[in-house]
Order: structure tokens, then C-alpha cells, then sequence
């Protein structure tokens, strides 16, 4: 069993050419970073412009991902000044969590198939109509309506991060303590719990612990 993660980047045709630009480059980064931390390919590519597909080869790990993936674009603003103050959020992301087989591998992962790539791909088009920006879909019902149910909580709840929050959040799901938060931001440990605590960390980290623990149990990563 695998993760795949189709996302497209939510009304990209409204960007400025700065912003697409660093949307671009930072999603870029971040698709260099997992393929330098994995023994396989995850195939995380750009295609049409502003649509990504990726495969996570332990399932449990893929709300993680996505996740970052998220924050690493809510972040980012085109203001020119301190980075380190909250602004609206400029850019955002839709996406599918596909977990399931993998039938047919190709070299390039936009050329295979399977109950993964299915389910990913065949949820984020449902998803346009539904007004969500983040789905789980698995062979595995009562999964699908326990996360989704979730999600919608947390899709209502990231709605209200600033650029700082997100900023915040980007960091703890990569493993920085808030000292080291503060010290990459140039901010006191006490603004960086303040955002902490407005973005719904604890609550977030309580569905991330709920989610790798449930889908470890259900599916064996990578197999």
C-alpha cells in the first residue's frame, strides 16, 4: 500500500507573476527535500502549472506531508517588509490523500496507475464542487468518514491562520522546538507560542497523531 497526494494550487489564475513564481520555487524546494531524505523516488512533480501529484511510500506519514506542503505556501506573502508580521494569506492549496494499491509503475509517476493514484485523483476533481480543501480516500469506509470528517474541522480552522501562523505551524511539523522557531524567525519563544496557540497546534497535532496511529494499524507502509 502507498499515499498519493494530488493537489492544485487554489485560483492560481488570480496570482500575480511574483507570487506564482514563488509559489513555484517553493514547492520545488520542498520536492528536492523529501527526495534527498528517501531511498525511492516520489515523483513530486509540477504539472500544467499548478497542479502536483506525488507518492508517499509510508501512508502514515502523508497527512504530515501534506501539511507541510500547505504551510509552506500559506506562508508566503508579497509584502516588502518584516517578514516576521501577520498578513492575509495570498495562496493556498487543495488536496487529495489517496491510500491504496499501486498497480503499474512507470518511470515517471504521472505515467502509473492504481487504487492510489485513483482514488487521489478522482477525489480532488470531486473536491471542486464540495468547496473542501483537504480529503482522505481509502478502500476502508468507515476511515474515509472518520478523517473527512476531521479534515472539514481542520479546512475551517486553517482558514483563519495569518501568514505568520502558517509560518509557525510550517516549522513544528518539521520537528523545530519553539526556541528554534524563534531563533529562525528573529522573535521572542512567547510570540512564537501566541501563534502557536492561535493556528490550533494542539488540536492539529492531536489529528496527526490520530491519523498515522489509525492508518499504520489499517495498512503496512509501503507494502
Amino acid at each position: 500500500m502507498i499515499a498519493v497526494i494530488s493537489a492544485d494550487l487554489l485560483s492560481s489564475s488570480s496570482y500575480p507573476k511574483e507570487l506564482l513564481e514563488k509559489v513555484i520555487t517553493t514547492l520545488n524546494r520542498e520536492f528536492r527535500s523529501i527526495q534527498q531524505s528517501s531511498e525511492e523516488d516520489s515523483g513530486f512533480r509540477i504539472f500544467r502549472g499548478d497542479s502536483f501529484q506525488g507518492v508517499v511510500y509510508e501512508p502514515s506519514e502523508a497527512l504530515n506531508l501534506a501539511l507541510l506542503f500547505k504551510t509552506a505556501i500559506n506562508r508566503l506573502h508579497l509584502k516588502d517588509i518584516n517578514g516576521n508580521k501577520a498578513f492575509k494569506r495570498e495562496a493556498d492549496l487543495r488536496m487529495a490523500i489517496g491510500i491504496g494499491t499501486y498497480d503499474f509503475k512507470r518511470e515517471s509517476i504521472l505515467e502509473s496507475n492504481g487504487e492510489a493514484f485513483q482514488f487521489s485523483g478522482r477525489t480532488l476533481d470531486e473536491m471542486k464542487k464540495e468547496h473542501r480543501k483537504l480529503k482522505l480516500k481509502t478502500p476502508d469506509a468507515n476511515l474515509n468518514e472518520e478523517f473527512n470528517t476531521s479534515f472539514f474541522l481542520f479546512d475551517t480552522l486553517s482558514d483563519k491562520w495569518s501568514t505568520a501562523s502558517a509560518e509557525v505551524i510550517y516549522y513544528l511539523l518539521k520537528g523545530f522546538k519553539e526556541t528554534e522557531i524563534a531563533d529562525e524567525l528573529g522573535i521572542s519563544q512567547s510570540a512564537v507560542n501566541q501563534r502557536k496557540k492561535a493556528a490550533g497546534w494542539d488540536a492539529i497535532e492531536v489529528l496527526l497523531n490520530r491519523y498515522q496511529k489509525v492508518i499504520s494499524e489499517h495498512f503496512s507502509d509501503g507494502k
